[in-house]
């Protein structure tokens, strides 16, 4: 909305949400599922052309299903709501959206469908004529099929080439960072459930499943949305960069002989809205600093500004943001131990906990196992010892839900709870349940070190971090997502080495680290001050993670490297494919088609290497079979070294092959600074509209 891109969001109405957390005296959480009566919302029910409430029916095994439709308005862009609690509904269905994150798969399933195919249903009843779609996780990966069905009825064409049309469109961003977080179903729920959809895109079973396969072939395998994702998208990218490297290795054995590196998984590393999480006070300071249009500038515009202010305008954010943190958390820890009928002077202590000139750390966020959030506990008397510091004193805030399946997480939760419940930390350690939105507004703006402890490289991104940036906040963290890109010794602290160790030892390598940084780093140079009474360094490296870090991990930076480097150029392609009634992708179509079938008869003959003046010359004998020479490229192909793309050269066709049907000779010269055996001719598909290897993985090395 902000910046005015052309955006409209579809979604399902959770009635239930994800749950209420509260946390009983012995430190186990309980979860509550309040329902969320849509009339108290801020939506209203779209209507259609008569005045009617728009109702969309799905087609079910055995039944139909009616979807009613909500709007919501995000500033300028719209957000459409699908609701399955329809009266006309059998009791269970009218569940299916109730809830975020089902774990009983065949709820699952359909929650995917509704969102996935009804959602595009709802563009198509209203008449939104969609040039993009951008899809968040492999969740949504049935929207390709019911917009490739859309563009077959549009201009009766097959299957194969309305896919060909609508992937160019398709945007596919993952956040999972291990295999085992994509949804997979079992091929019989898939195929019972589309084989409405199916039949009338005139498509087998056997095809629909092949695009979620490995093995096409296997019957057994299970269904991979992020594999439909990634075969009906025209771009894939990972949310930070190294999450975009990790990606490359899990989707590798899609692109058999493909070197990892060429992968085509890119990446755009998130940013939050800084808008949302800015304080009264550090909104002042960036408007004054920045103007009013702060966020609409440029990343240098923003930089220059804060890197001028004067430190003692830093101080007094950081005062003012930390003082009303404990007045928040005073307040709410009251208002919870009255709710768990705690003793009168238990509650009055809990009006006086905290310091607000005290160092505070926060920690929060879901619990799970490889957050590793009792990480902070490996030596829990230590991390009492730092807390209780007479020379320099540590508060800790801690707050998180673990989902309602998960009893490792859940066991997490009741570990730091019941450290925080330790009558001498009673005044050090704050716990607070049920953490939302409002509490992670309150935490980000007052924290003064955020702390995160994943174990690399499951953190895909990580945004929690980045919300304190605007607000002055500094970050200790694991050396994973995001962190791994932005951290630099003057803007924050790291724990780990940047590489991945799966030793159990690790763990309590790390948790020393930690405790050694609080110690010897970071509570220090919170408390050393100036003949001014400032804390000097501590403010300047607030100030550089202000001005360094605030604009690049923004919403808006985020944004406008999604525009520039995947919507204009997937709109250009979605254009041009769905041209003329999809001339263009009727004719990749046919190319995929004939390489398929006669890739078989393509082959090297010999090569010739000869040195020269700074160069090695390949000379190289290619036989195309039944295939023209014009699908093909013939490259050199050498590994990257270090942090360097791979060398790919094309090889030029030069004079045919005496006596030989279809063969010809290409030449290319390679740098002296390798070696000649470090390249490798190889031979790829190649059409002036396709992207390869995402559209076709096809591949000949010579060697």
């Amino acid at each position: 909305s902000d910046l005015g891109v052309p955006l409209i969001g579809v979604g399902l109405l959770h009635q239930q949400g994800y749950f209420r957390q509260i946390l009983s005296r012995d430190g186990r959480q309980l979860e509550a599922f309040p329902y969320n009566d849509p009339t108290m919302l801020p939506i209203i029910p779209v209507e259609t052309s008569d005045g009617g409430w728009l109702r969309l029916k799905l087609e079910l095994p055995g039944r139909s299903l009616l979807l009613k439709v909500w709007r919501a308005r995000v500033g300028k862009v719209t957000l459409y709501l699908l609701d399955s609690n329809d009266p006309l509904n059998s009791p269970w269905d009218r569940s299916i959206t109730a809830a975020l994150y089902p774990t009983e798969k065949e709820r699952r399933l359909l929650q995917e469908i509704v969102l996935g195919v009804g959602g595009w249903l709802v563009l198509e009843q209203l008449g939104v004529e969609v040039e993009l779609c951008h899809l968040n996780e492999g969740h949504a990966a049935f929207v390709v099929l019911a917009r490739a069905h859309h563009f077959m009825k549009q201009t009766g064409q097959p299957f194969s080439v309305a896919l060909q049309a609508v992937r160019a469109g398709t945007i596919f961003t993952t956040h999972t960072p291990v295999s085992a977080g994509f949804d997979r179903f079992e091929p019989s729920l898939i195929t019972s459930y589309l084989r409405t959809l199916t039949g009338r895109m005139a498509i087998s079973s056997r095809d629909v499943l092949a695009l979620g396969k490995k093995h096409p072939d296997d019957p057994d395998e299970p269904f991979n949305m992020a594999y439909l994702a990634i075969r009906g998208s025209g771009f894939i990218n990972g949310v930070s960069r190294l999450h975009g490297q990790f990606s490359r290795r899990l989707f590798h054995e899609l692109f058999p002989r493909w070197p990892e590196a060429e992968v085509p998984v890119g990446h755009v590393t998130n940013g939050v809205h800084m808008p949302t999480w800015d304080s009264q006070v550090a909104d002042e300071l960036w408007t004054g600093s920045c103007g009013k249009g702060r966020w609409l500038s440029t990343i240098e515009e923003l930089c220059g500004p804060i890197e001028r202010i004067n430190l003692s305008d830093v101080s007094r954010l950081r005062i003012e943001g930390r003082h009303a943190l404990v007045r928040y958390v005073r307040t709410r820890l009251v208002r919870q131990l009255r709710e768990h009928g705690a003793p009168a002077a238990m509650v009055e202590r809990a009006a006086h906990v905290l310091d607000p000139n005290v160092l505070t750390l926060g920690f929060a966020r879901r619990f799970t196992a490889y957050k590793r959030p009792t990480l902070l506990l490996h030596d829990p008397e230590r991390l009492a010892k730092i807390l209780l510091s007479q020379e320099h004193p540590v508060q800790l805030i801690i707050a998180g839900k673990a989902h309602p399946d998960d009893h490792e997480g859940k066991q997490l939760v009741q570990a730091l709870a019941r450290f925080a419940a330790r009558p001498e930390l009673f005044d050090r350690v704050v716990f607070l349940e049920d953490y939302d939105l409002t509490l992670a507004q309150q935490l980000t703006a007052g924290i003064d070190v955020w702390l995160n402890t994943p174990r690399r490289p499951w953190e895909a991104c990580g945004t929690s971090g980045m919300k304190v940036l605007v607000n002055g906040g500094l970050n200790c963290s694991e050396l994973d997502g995001w962190w791994a890109e932005a951290y630099h010794p003057d803007l924050g602290w790291a724990l780990g080495d940047g590489r991945d160790h799966a030793e159990p030892a690790w763990d309590g390598v790390e948790a020393e680290q930690l405790y050694t940084l609080l110690e010897q780093q970071i509570a220090p140079e919170f408390y050393r001050r100036d003949p001014d009474g400032l804390p000097r360094r501590w403010l300047e490296r607030v100030r550089a993670s202000m001005a360094q870090l605030t604009p690049q991990f923004s919403a808006g930076r985020m944004l406008i490297d999604y525009v520039e480097r995947m919507y204009l150029p997937a709109a250009r392609a979605y254009r041009a494919r769905a041209a003329n009634g999809g001339k263009l992708a009727n004719e990749l179509a046919e190319w995929h088609r004939r390489l398929a079938e006669d890739w078989h008869t393509v082959r090297f003959g010999d090569v010739l290497v000869t040195a020269g003046a700074g160069h090695h010359r390949f000379d190289v004998q290619v036989y195309f079979g039944d295939l023209e020479a014009r699908m093909l490229a013939v490259e050199l192909y050498a590994n990257p070294e270090r942090d360097e793309p791979p060398l790919r050269i094309p090889m030029e066709r030069k004079e045919s092959i005496a006596g030989a049907v279809n063969g010809h000779i290409y030449t290319a010269e390679a740098p002296a600074t390798r070696p000649a055996h470090h390249f490798t001719p190889r031979i790829i598909p190649s059409h002036p509209q396709a992207l390869v290897p995402l559209e076709e993985t096809l591949i000949l090395w010579q060697r």
